[in-house]
């Protein structure tokens, strides 16, 4: 298949677990060896293609810069320093 679609096989290896997406020519290029449409290998149904619609943003994205970024700290701790930064934040959470 890789030879067929003109890229290396590591590549195209990477492509089959999911490692990578294709570029658009190369989805294209695949869309043409498989027979398939783009919306049928999006998984698009061509009689409803309004029936698709897109995954929720994931739930950081709604959430403010500061708590992001606290959570992004927090994950780089030790288990000590997580139980410390969990009780720091339920005796903050006692006085609001």
């Amino acid at each position: 298949m890789a030879e067929r679609i003109g890229i290396a096989t590591e590549v195209y290896g990477r492509l089959e677990r999911g490692n990578m997406l294709p570029s658009v020519p190369t989805f294209r290029k695949l869309c043409a060896v498989l027979a398939l449409s783009a919306d049928e290998a999006l998984g698009l149904s061509s009689e409803n293609p309004a029936a698709w619609t897109p995954p929720p943003p994931p739930p950081e994205a709604s959430e403010p810069a500061e708590l992001r970024r606290l959570l992004r700290r927090a994950r780089q701790l030790d288990r000590n320093a997580l139980r410390v930064l969990s009780l720091v934040a339920a005796h903050l959470g006692q006085k609001g």
